[in-house]
């Protein structure tokens, strides 16, 4: 190339990728649309908590102690987040490893949400630790030792964030329009696959695990030494309701984006995702019964937490995967996103409880999370949606690659 045109060329370029980053970032959208309403002032009041968090201190913003150390930002950002966060390597475990296609349309959103979600809610760890700056500790094993169950779950999660971005990389050139680099990393997408899929399970497990030290502090009817299989196998049904409840949403509200396939296969992919409920349901139901008669709990089922734990596994385990079958084989999907949502609240509550409620149940004094331990935690929920819609809006998540990605298959 000619010395005089080569700079030329390189100022055109460098324009071109300012226009581009210019106009990818002006706002896309209704700007006064009711989420935005609501969503805003929550944002901004939950960013000046977090600011006196920071300045001064943990003890001023929420209701921890040195005797309750873990509260509301643990059980529901990270211990039930994560759950929620397993449909990810479900759906990359059906579509990859098993070549279920028929679930292709919804894996690339659902990577999407499982790598935001992993972000945001290992992000929030900073605000629960009394010194932020030492959550390096958790990476290089420091004081405790490369043997804690704690040092593992931290390199699980800081490894399957990277194995979740790899996966979803090619969405993220086909925005750039980088063909070579699309290539390039569409070929390290399998490595990531089973890679991500390994790691997953084990710190979905090891989490679970994280509370086997705690046995003279969790109610016996929430306690077992099988808590990481029970932390695994509800993963499953929870990410996966998350899948329903959240597609179900984008189709209405990201509708413009799909093509008519896509309008028409969305039935069969929530009736297909119903059944796959419905048996991770009865296995952890089943490993439940065996549990508590392996345990020999009876005496506690009389007691006032013995009907909390009845409504848990009766109200948002057993009729939930009842109503999951009876949709799958009746095609009811009204009935399979109702199924979702009350298998969500039922993790929710499963987490909870065995974290918050029933974690020390018989102290004197019982720990409450503070008014702004709440709105710190829809802050974060709500900026991870806004950064999804965000994405989803410009990339190629929901809608088809473009034609040159086609045309190479």
């Amino acid at each position: 190339m000619n010395k005089l045109v080569q700079p030329l060329y390189l100022d055109n370029q460098e324009n071109k990728t300012w226009k581009f980053i210019l106009n990818e970032l002006k706002p896309k959208g209704k700007i006064f649309s009711p989420f935005n309403i609501i969503s805003f002032p929550v944002i901004v009041t939950g960013l000046i908590i977090m600011y006196i968090r920071f300045t001064q201190g943990i003890g001023s913003v929420t209701n921890l102690s040195q005797d309750i150390p873990w509260g509301l930002w643990i059980g529901f950002d990270v211990v039930t987040g994560v759950a929620f966060a397993g449909g990810a390597y479900v759906l990359v475990f059906m579509v990859n490893i098993l070549n279920l296609k028929q679930y292709k349309p919804i894996l690339r959103v659902t990577v999407l949400n499982g790598f935001l979600a992993y972000l945001f809610y290992s992000g929030a760890l900073l605000l629960d630790l009394g010194r932020p700056l030492k959550i390096v500790n958790v990476i290089i094993g420091n004081n405790f030792g490369v043997s804690s169950v704690l040092f593992l779950v931290g390199w699980h999660f800081l490894l399957y964030m990277l194995a979740l971005l790899l996966e979803f990389s090619p969405a993220i050139a086909e925005w750039l329009n980088a063909k070579k680099l699309r290539k390039v990393l569409s070929g390290l997408t399998m490595g990531a696959v089973i890679f991500g899929i390994t790691l997953s399970v084990l710190h979905q497990s090891g989490i679970g695990a994280l509370y086997l030290m705690a046995k003279d502090k969790i109610h016996p009817l929430w306690y077992s030494e099988y808590l990481p299989l029970l932390f695994v196998v509800s993963s499953i049904f929870a990410g996966i309701s998350l899948v329903i409840m959240e597609g179900s949403i984008s189709q209405r509200v990201f509708a413009h984006q799909l093509d008519k396939d896509s309008h028409k296969t969305h039935d069969n992919i929530l009736v297909g995702l119903a059944k796959i409920c419905a048996a991770g349901m009865f296995a952890y139901l089943a490993l439940l019964v065996i549990v508590f008669v392996h345990g020999k709990d009876w005496q506690y089922l009389s007691s006032p937490m013995g009907s909390w734990y009845l409504l848990e596994v009766i109200g948002f385990v057993l009729i939930p995967m009842g109503l999951f079958y009876y949709s799958y084989r009746r095609r009811k999907v009204g009935l399979i996103k109702m199924a979702s949502i009350i298998t969500l609240l039922g993790i929710m509550l499963n987490r909870m409880n065995i974290s918050i409620i029933c974690f020390k149940w018989d102290a004197a004094e019982r720990y409450v999370p503070s008014w702004q331990e709440f709105v710190v935690t829809l802050t974060i929920i709500f900026i991870e949606i806004w950064v999804f819609r965000w994405i989803v809006r410009r990339m190629p998540v929901l809608r088809k690659s473009p034609e040159w990605v086609r045309g190479d298959h």
